[in-house]
């Protein structure tokens, strides 16, 4: 009896496993954590700050200080931002997890460290109570 509830649960692990996110990505819309939250771009030795607004807007903020507006749109597994003369779009298949940083190679051939401090919460399920259960 107890072998078969072991391989139940490895089978049922292992189901998990293959499908990685399968229920979570229905629910995930591409650029939804880092909205707001300000991200590092590390190029070449130099980190600029940049922040996604919704509505496609964006600012990337230079290690000098200079503040450029641009724009960004995810989609396709890209991440894409636009400063009006540039486009530049890197790798993006799932989620930014807060404090891990994502190494990737850009459209421009650029070798990248992206990185967000911090991630916006997904709200609560529908039907899902709060600690007290209202």
């Amino acid at each position: 009896m107890k072998s078969r509830f072991v391989a139940r649960t490895l089978v049922g692990l292992t189901v998990l496993a293959a499908l990685p996110g399968t229920a979570f990505a229905q629910a995930w819309t591409p650029g939804s954590e880092i909205v707001g939250q300000p991200i590092q771009v590390t190029t070449n030795g130099v980190t600029n700050t940049v922040t996604l607004v919704p509505g496609g807007q964006a600012t990337i903020t230079t290690a000098g200080g200079r503040v450029v507006n641009g724009t960004w749109t995810a989609a396709n597994g890209q991440l894409c931002l636009g400063n009006g003369v540039a486009q530049e779009c890197v790798p993006y298949a799932g989620p930014f997890q807060a404090g891990t940083p994502m190494a990737v190679t850009s459209s421009c051939g650029a070798s990248e460290t992206w990185l967000a401090s911090s991630t916006n919460v997904p709200p609560p399920t529908q039907g899902q109570r709060g600690e007290r259960g209202r």
